[in-house]
């Protein structure tokens, strides 16, 4: 049985790598074949999100759309098509329409609410070449959807009655604890270009932390170096080959997010992966994050800047509270979102999706 992974990124995209790639090895181990065909290669995800580089960006697109023509044509070579997100970044579903017109069977798998429309500064220009009602489509001529959460799902169900929910998982043998310095203290944010905005809504909580307490604020993969009055803050690029160190380093994570439709669809993966390292977390109180934290068992909610100085004032002030919250934010990760415990319901969508063939 051979399956081909059409994803939007090469493994320098989080969602790639964590919904797709990680499970590759246990697909193969269970006799599956798979080909993986990725939108924005390794080369053209290092431009992708600079200004400017116009010509180089038209290249590496006009080299992808004609990857997924050939894509196309090969798919005699296939019995299962699985779609993570989309396709083609831009456009109405037109290769998903041709895959599904070829009659190969497809499992769509998607992690965000990417049929809504998203606002962003970063990418507001290419927004206007999206088509996010596109994914209701995908999701129709679909055999099994797979989702990151209610939220999801509850959307998708209107269109198919096989979708599955499966958290984005980490692996809890890479993503572990390891003895931490806290001197200094290392409060830390880790995202990506697109996600940085919502460090404004911290920004005026480090301010005021700042003037009780001695510590780092740590921003990895913000896309540009971010300063804030009063704060000590260090910038690092997000680098794929130390991305799990990241998260070490860090005696705190924090995960702010504005309560907006888009944010109720996020899988929360960021603060699932500050807490497999035993770094407690302290989170905005939207979409899913409400199902992965429980208030002052395995991490702190903060819904106003009240809140959040509160919370992080506690883990700093009370280091057996920070071991306390930590250890219990690994024990979530492990017995709920880490891989092993969800490769099973993951290879059961291909195997129903083989007998339904």
């Amino acid at each position: 049985m051979k399956i081909l992974f059409i994803t939007p990124y090469s493994s320098e995209g989080a969602s790639n790598r964590y919904r797709v790639e990680q499970y590759l090895p246990y697909l193969r181990k269970d006799g599956f074949d798979y080909h993986i065909s990725s939108f924005v290669s390794s080369e053209f995800y290092k431009i992708i999100y600079k200004k400017g580089h116009i010509f180089q960006k038209a290249y590496y697109f006009l080299k992808s759309f004609l990857e997924r023509i050939s894509n196309i044509i090969t798919l005699h070579r296939y019995d299962i098509v699985f779609i993570h997100r989309e396709a083609c970044p831009f456009g109405p579903p037109l290769f998903e329409w041709l895959i599904y017109k070829a009659k190969k069977p497809i499992i769509f798998d998607f992690d965000d609410a990417i049929f809504l429309e998203n606002f962003n500064p970063v990418n507001s220009f290419y927004r206007f070449l999206k088509f996010p009602s596109k994914t209701k489509h995908i999701i129709r001529m679909s055999k099994a959807v797979i989702v990151a959460n209610r939220f999801l799902k509850e959307y998708a169900d209107k269109f198919n009655k096989n979708v599955y929910v499966i958290p984005t998982c980490v692996d809890t043998e890479k993503f572990n604890v390891s003895k931490k310095n806290n001197d200094p203290l290392v409060i830390g944010w880790v995202g990506s270009p697109t996600t940085a905005p919502y460090l404004d809504i911290i920004f005026h909580v480090m301010r005021r932390l700042s003037r009780k307490y001695d510590f780092i604020f740590k921003i990895v993969g913000a896309g540009e170096d971010i300063f804030i009055k009063e704060v000590k803050v260090e910038n690092f690029a997000w680098q794929l080959s130390r991305e799990a160190e990241d998260f070490k380093s860090m005696n705190i994570g924090i995960y702010p997010v504005s309560d907006t439709l888009w944010a109720c669809g996020k899988a929360g993966f960021k603060a699932i992966q500050y807490m497999s390292v035993g770094a407690p977390v302290v989170a905005s109180p939207v979409g899913m994050i409400k199902e992965i934290i429980q208030d002052g068992v395995n991490g702190f909610l903060a819904g106003t800047e009240d809140e959040w100085v509160e919370k992080i004032s506690r883990l700093i002030e009370e280091p057996g509270l920070k071991e306390k919250i930590g250890l219990a934010a690994r024990e979530t990760a492990e017995n709920k979102f880490s891989v092993k415990v969800n490769v099973p319901k993951y290879l059961q969508i291909f195997y129903k999706v083989c007998h339904s063939r």
